[in-house]
């Protein structure tokens, strides 16, 4: 009788059950599946430059959830989900040596350089156990290896151009069965705790944002060819660490309400998130890695591909391919929220301001001021910058969305931009 066949399913990005590849593979391939998910101690430090806590609380209350929930669905067909607390090499490691009958451990490839630096280890230490390797791509609509270019270095830079070709000439691979069964552990193994919300060090966390949201004076679509160009291009870092980021974002709340949304539901559409990037960086000159970081940290959704390869565009050193593309912070305004509602039920203290003023109140007259009770520096502050390109709109207050004709709306955004010689 041959000896059985053990697969360690290790999930990280993909905790689903429902169209996985991996399990896929595993059900067809072993006797044994070991369904594995680790809580890194990694993703838990400071971020590299700016040292915010690199696992937000809105991102771990999601990530606890769905542990708890694939654990639940497994459960249902026979299986359950083995959680660990460790690093994802180790952890295999010792389970190989543990059960001495695993034959393959079957993962998810990622793309960018910690998650990099992971597999070659688990790569390695299965090399030396005589113990197979299998990877798959499932992070993307379009498989890499069913887009229409010879090489990655085929890929356009330019989204639109990337857009186009694979609209035109990519497919979509069918949605994979869920099993009904999977395959049992092998005995004697036990499941593991599911950790805490405050055992992973949020408790911490939350007052962290407390603490900023009062200091910053506010206490009371992403596209996937980023993740195709991180393949490409790479990304590195200098060592540099910039300024203090508690200056940095109290700087951003000062002129946009987006950080108090983030900071509180960890949402931010992606209208706010390239109207943070471009105030951040074009406006303030500020460090661009300064704003990925701290969107690693707080948003829900954050992806590392979509969010820094974001901001390497918004800072005009990623594949833009308009030069100086910068965004007009009163023409969004206008343009988003017209009559200023969206602002007043983000910042209260502007409730008194009717209509789009409320997007420019210094502005205003003092008398206006004071009726609408506020009072600029004390109960609101001044903008620590004013861009010569805002006044173009501070008279134009009936122009936004709701009075643009179609072609107004197919030409919106025209002024986000300019070349580096045009005067205001």
């Amino acid at each position: 009788m041959s000896a059985s066949r053990t697969v360690i399913c290790l999930l990280r990005n993909d905790l689903r059950l429902h169209d996985n590849e991996v399990f896929h593979w595993a059900q067809r391939n072993a006797d044994h599946i070991i369904p594995l998910y680790c809580f890194d101690p990694r993703h838990y430090q400071g971020t590299y430059h700016f040292n915010f806590p690199k696992t937000g609380p809105f991102r771990l209350r999601f990530l606890l959830d769905s542990v708890k929930d694939l654990r639940a669905t497994l459960r249902k067909r026979g299986s359950t989900l083995l959680v660990r607390q460790g690093k994802p090499e180790d952890v295999v490691s010792d389970l190989i040596q543990q059960l001495g009958s695993v034959t393959a451990v079957a993962f998810h490839e990622e793309v960018a350089s910690e998650e990099k630096t992971v597999e070659k280890k688990l790569k390695a230490i299965c090399c030396q156990n005589k113990v197979k390797v299998q990877t798959f791509w499932g992070s993307t609509l379009y498989h890499r290896a069913d887009l229409p270019f010879s090489h990655i270095g085929g890929l356009p830079d330019v989204y639109t151009q990337f857009r186009k070709v694979v609209e035109g000439q990519g497919r979509v691979r069918p949605v994979l069965s869920t099993p009904e069964q999977v395959k049992s552990l092998p005995l004697g193994l036990e499941e593991g705790t599911i950790p805490t919300f405050e055992g992973l060090g949020q408790t911490g966390t939350l007052i962290y944002i407390t603490v900023w949201l009062y200091s910053a004076g506010i206490g009371n679509d992403p596209r996937e060819n980023r993740k195709f160009n991180m393949i490409k291009q790479g990304l590195d870092y200098d060592n540099n660490v910039s300024s203090s980021f508690y200056k940095s974002l109290t700087v951003i709340a000062l002129v946009t309400i987006k950080p108090r949304e983030l900071a509180l539901t960890g949402f931010m559409s992606n209208r706010g998130r390239q109207n943070v990037a471009s105030f951040l960086t074009k406006d303030l000159c500020l460090d661009w890695r300064l704003g990925a970081e701290w969107f690693e940290y707080l948003l829900v959704d954050h992806d590392v591909c979509s969010n820094y390869g974001n901001w390497l565009y918004s800072a005009g050193i990623g594949n833009d391919p308009r030069e100086n593309r910068k965004f007009n912070m009163i023409k969004q305004g206008l343009d988003y929220d017209n009559n200023g509602d969206y602002v007043r039920q983000w910042v209260p203290e502007l409730r008194g301001i009717k209509g789009g003023d409320v997007h420019m109140p210094w502005t205003l007259s003092n008398s206006a001021l004071s009726h609408a009770q506020v009072s600029l520096n004390e109960t609101y502050p001044s903008p620590v910058i004013i861009a010569p390109e805002w006044s173009r709109h501070v008279n134009n207050k009936s122009e936004g969305r709701a009075h643009l004709t179609h072609q107004d709306n197919k030409d919106r955004g025209i002024d986000f931009y300019f070349s580096k010689n045009k005067s205001f």
